[in-house]
């Protein structure tokens, strides 16, 4: 079985992991029910397949985003519906900034509702459900896009980046957190061991459902490397546009700035 990545993001409008979709009406209906189904586990099983590495991912993306304390600041953050970065967003600015979180999927939203509630954030938060490549949002208005672990599952990602830009004021920023290429030797035999076998059979006994976490580590690895997910940012119109790697290229932050 491949498990070759795509070169461009244009490509993962009909890829559904390693399959391919009749189009991308199909590919997010198949997405959808994804994650209607892990949404419960959602954060229990990102800690588990990332070994919690992806909260130190998450706080290095709000550090980069750097949110001040102050009010009038506002993010939108995008396939968030956990609330998961939203949540530190908000905390770092000693919660006096207000976010939008926005997803497709209803179910992870409700969970995300509920989370806040219970943190007291409900007043800083308001959660929408939509499509990241058609924002029912007015254009120039937030400070910041952040969007964490999602991109790779919106069939057109080039809509997606085209409608971050719009959206974002001038001088905004725009961040994306994103499992990418590993660059370090070695390390990519040890992570591909771990991803094609450990992680489905950990959702198969966290969740009962190893097919779900088979599509998620699929998607993966078809996603563009950093190179060119970066040109896809740039051809949406951001300015400054650059990559961070973590854990040897296990994820990157890439960032963009609307100028």
């Amino acid at each position: 079985m491949s498990r070759a990545r795509v070169t461009g993001a244009e490509a993962m409008e009909t890829s559904y992991g390693f399959s391919t979709v009749t189009g991308r009406e199909e590919k997010q209906a198949r997405v959808n029910e994804v994650f209607h189904r892990v949404a419960e586990r959602y954060d229990l099983m990102n800690d588990l397949m990332s070994a919690g590495m992806h909260r130190v991912w998450k706080n290095a993306m709000v550090a980069m985003a750097s949110p001040p304390r102050r009010a009038d600041w506002r993010f939108v953050d995008v396939a968030g519906g956990t609330g998961d970065v939203a949540f530190r967003l908000v905390e770092a600015s000693s919660r006096r900034a207000t976010g939008t979180v926005l997803d497709i999927n209803a179910s992870m939203l409700g969970v995300g509702a509920e989370r806040a509630a219970k943190r007291g954030l409900s007043d800083n938060l308001t959660f929408v459900e939509g499509n990241a490549e058609a924002l029912d949002l007015p254009s120039n208005v937030f400070d910041a896009y952040t969007i964490a672990f999602g991109i790779r599952n919106v069939p057109r990602i080039d809509r997606a980046l085209e409608e971050a830009f719009r959206v974002l004021r001038p001088g905004g920023r725009f961040l994306c957190l994103e499992f990418s290429e590993v660059d370090m030797p070695g390390l990519d035999r040890l992570y591909d061991e771990w991803s094609f076998k450990a992680i489905p059979r950990i959702g198969e006994l966290v969740t009962r459902d190893r097919e779900s976490y088979e599509y998620l580590v699929e998607s993966i690895r078809r996603f563009p490397n950093q190179a060119n997910f970066a040109a896809a940012i740039e051809r949406a119109g951001f300015e400054r546009v650059t990559h961070r790697n973590l854990s040897g290229g296990i994820a990157a932050i890439h960032s963009g700035w609307k100028l």
